[in-house]
């Protein structure tokens, strides 16, 4: 299958993502997070295992599903650009440059001729989803072992005439089609096909359910409900259904029942407008454009699993949307984007794209708030710009833009000043943490952790190295004494051996100069 599990450092706050510094998990493993692992997995290297991100050259050799089809044009193919790329279960899933999907790990076979049983097939190189040749998919989220996709209903998209795809497993009916029957190949479902009165514009998969945002049609300025049971549901801006496994109240429909069929999150307000959905293992998110937060599902909508730390009556699982204030005086999150479900923690990007926010579990440093306690609200993420410059900046750019506009060049370029002095010192930061890192894993055998630093240095900033030092000796076991000693004495050989070549060297030359100068 091409996967690769590894034990890896865990990070407390934000990092690169380059060929030393992974965090970012993918869906399907979220449930190590449970148990405070780091995890890499990568998916499409032809069988070999890989600890660094590496390139998917299947997309280069493979060119779009046309010049698949047509042989004669092989020779032509040209590189094809990733737009969207998903994770779960055991299977990974992008959409090109063209509309074409397509999926590598283990997944539903496609054009199955057997008795339906599901099974899955591997594939360690991308291949494209044939269903869908000839339509456009703009959007598609994969669960442990199910798959939903938005495709267009015509050849292009052109806004508004999505349709929602679901195949894989469907034993927690967490493809929305009626029933609990395995689907091999995609199939409509009916709630959102082309004759239904809502677009559908996002889709999300947790474990063993999905949740998907719609809004209203408009035809001729009248609201279509003839498909409705009631008007209720069509004067509502958008629209929040989930459906499949409904255990820990994830759906949001005020049970732990189940549903076949997709079902609207009612308690939701009917005067919000619903900009991004997701969902964790046993939770689900979303978020309106005025910045409201609402959450719901396991351990109070936390998705914390059963071992949180809630007692009395704020224990249990919220089977209704809970709202997830931005800060304990009530405010509201300001300019969101986006909402994002890990295995158990959420997190939200707002001040448009200038500050992250995360609440959930802790373990693994997942909320990059620089320790590992779960947060039952909102924290901030260390991210580089959130800090009150940052932010002060933000609000005044939002501020003026209408009313000075010259100003904003003034802004952007403190903003500019700002992010290359921040990059100049995490640079430095970077570097002095690998240099200490090497010499007190020399030194003390083991790598440096934020525990290590002495008391005084995180109390006051300040400190005395040669008290400091004379500390550590005093506190230190035998083991540690006599690796301290060894490390000593094989730094003063490997000097006393440079210096010694060094002599050496000095002499040999001094020799060849006075025989090359007396012959």
């Amino acid at each position: 299958m091409g996967i690769s599990l590894h034990s890896y450092c865990c990070h407390y706050l934000p990092v690169q993502l380059d060929t030393q510094n992974i965090y970012l998990l993918p869906f399907w493993l979220q449930m190590m997070d449970l148990y405070g692992a780091g995890v890499i997995i990568f998916l499409g290297f032809n069988q070999e295992n890989s600890l660094v991100p590496r390139f998917l050259e299947g997309f280069l050799e493979l060119g779009s599903p046309d010049s698949l089809r047509d042989e004669s044009s092989i020779d032509s193919k040209k590189p094809l650009k990733v737009c969207s790329v998903k994770a779960g279960g055991m299977m990974s899933l992008a959409i090109d440059s063209l509309g074409a999907l397509w999926i590598w790990g283990n997944y539903p076979p496609q054009n199955h001729s057997g008795d339906g049983e599901f099974s899955h097939i591997s594939s360690s190189a991308p291949l494209p989803v044939w269903e869908f040749h000839g339509h456009t998919v703009v959007k598609v989220a994969c669960g442990n072992e199910h798959v939903v996709a938005l495709v267009s209903a015509e050849e292009t998209f052109t806004g508004g005439d999505l349709i929602c795809y679901s195949w894989g497993n469907n034993n927690h009916r967490q493809l929305g089609l009626g029933d609990r029957e395995n689907r091999l190949r995609p199939e409509i479902v009916k709630t959102f096909n082309r004759e239904c009165p809502w677009e559908v514009y996002e889709v999300a998969c947790g474990a063993f359910h999905t949740a998907v945002l719609t809004r209203k049609k408009i035809h001729g300025n009248m609201i279509d409900s003839s498909h409705l049971e009631s008007l209720e549901l069509g004067e509502k801006e958008s629209i929040c259904w989930t459906f499949g496994l409904g255990d820990n109240g994830q759906l949001g429909h005020g049970t732990t029942n189940s549903t076949y069929l997709p079902e609207p999150v009612k308690d939701l307000p009917p005067d919000v407008f619903l900009i991004s959905v997701d969902c964790g293992l046993f939770h689900t998110c979303v978020v309106s454009s005025a910045g409201d937060v609402w959450s719901w599902g396991m351990e109070k909508g936390l998705g914390l699993c059963p071992d949180a730390s809630f007692t009395g009556t704020d224990a249990g699982d919220a089977l209704s949307p809970l709202w997830i204030p931005f800060n304990e005086y009530g405010s509201k999150f300001v300019d969101p984007l986006q909402v994002v479900c890990g295995a158990a923690h959420t997190i939200i990007v707002a001040h448009s794209g200038y500050g992250l926010w995360a609440w959930g579990r802790g373990r693994s440093g997942a909320l990059g708030s620089g320790n590992t306690a779960d947060s039952y609200a909102p924290c901030s993420v260390m991210w580089p710009l959130l800090d009150e410059d940052a932010l002060e900046i933000a609000d005044e750019k939002a501020r003026i833009q209408d009313e000075e506009p010259g100003r904003l060049a003034e802004i952007d370029k403190k903003l500019s000043l700002a992010m290359e002095e921040i990059q100049h010192l995490r640079s430095k930061l970077t570097l002095t943490e690998r240099y200490v890192s090497i010499l007190h894993g020399s030194i003390f055998g083991k790598p440096f952790e934020e525990q290590d630093l002495p008391p005084s240095l995180q109390n006051s900033g300040m400190f005395d190295i040669a008290k400091e030092w004379e500390n550590t000796l005093d506190s230190a076991d035998l083991a540690q004494l006599t690796r301290m000693e060894s490390f000593y004495h094989n730094m003063l050989s490997s000097v006393k051996n440079k210096l010694l070549k060094r002599r050496i060297q000095e002499l040999i030359n001094e020799c060849l100069h006075s025989s090359t100068k007396g012959s």
